[in-house]
């Protein structure tokens, strides 16, 4: 399938790799051209393009993955005239289910279709092809789009129509948060406690309290070392589209809300690009 990607950053580049290994024909583009060349570079059977227009010419599926609402915005808006007629536009941006409906309108009115489908995993999952996708959009559209999102995408699983994609992963940002407050709690209390964290770790993570994060950065936060993905910036940015969506629809999200607010405490302690996990470098100051 001939597919363009926009987005080049250390969730993009790895899954745009994927889709040059799965046989697609790849055009990309990214802000920072430079990016855009090592990608090429390293992927010899890709292109460059100058422009989103450029990149996504003739395109039947369009995947992007930005920064924000507004970066989707102009995105999509720059790429919808220039797609084959009936294409199909990914977004795997974290944005407001709000933005994913608009979007959808504008697609549908140009004879395309958007399917907004956020991710899990992080950097790690990217570079495995192992990424959860929520998939929010009509039916047909994201049947067309899952065996291309396959190339990175271990879960695939449509939610609904357009927006629930988003939905589903602010529920996902939820349960990270409250599970990331335990986990830095439960390092706090076992170092103050003068206990072998090792054994601690032994002891627990093959029972109730075993958790994804406990697996993988219980001995990391131990040590203090907070550079394994994803950025306390970019969760603040999802935790903010979680709480205002909260705020829309009456949910009381007083953990969430909470949490928000401890990682604001380590953007202040100079973590913008600490990992998730240095909550529990508050409190350990």
């Amino acid at each position: 399938m001939r597919v363009a990607f926009a987005g080049l950053g250390v969730m993009g580049f790895p899954m745009a790799g994927h889709l040059v290994a799965a046989g697609h024909q790849v055009s990309v583009f990214n802000r920072s051209p430079e990016k855009a060349e090592r990608f090429v570079a390293a992927n010899a059977a890709a292109r460059t393009a100058a422009s989103v227009a450029e990149a996504v010419e003739g395109a039947e599926l369009f995947a992007l993955c930005v920064g924000r609402d507004d970066d989707v915005r102009q995105v999509v808006g720059e790429a919808l005239d220039a797609l084959a007629p009936g294409a199909v536009i990914v977004d795997h941006t974290t944005t407001s289910a709000r933005l994913a409906r608009e979007m959808a309108e504008a697609a549908a009115a140009s004879g395309r279709a958007f399917v907004d489908a956020p991710v899990s995993g992080g950097q790690a999952g990217a570079e495995k092809g192992t990424l959860t996708v929520m998939l929010g959009g009509d039916e047909a559209a994201c049947a067309r789009a899952e065996p291309v999102i396959a190339a990175y995408g271990k879960t695939i699983r449509r939610i609904g129509g357009p927006g629930s994609g988003q939905l589903a992963k602010m529920v996902n940002q939820i349960c990270i948060a409250g599970v990331v407050q335990g986990l830095a709690e439960a390092v706090h209390f076992a170092k103050a406690a003068d206990l072998d964290t090792d054994a601690v770790l032994g002891a627990i993570s093959k029972g109730a309290a075993q958790s994804w994060q406990m697996d993988n950065r219980w001995p990391t936060m131990v040590e203090g070392k907070f550079e394994f993905g994803f950025a306390v910036d970019w969760m603040r940015k999802d935790l903010g589209l979680v709480l205002d969506e909260a705020r829309s629809n009456g949910a009381r999200l007083a953990l969430t809300a909470l949490v928000d607010q401890f990682y604001a405490e380590v953007q202040a302690m100079g973590g913008r690009r600490w990992d998730t996990s240095s909550l529990v470098a508050r409190l350990e100051r």
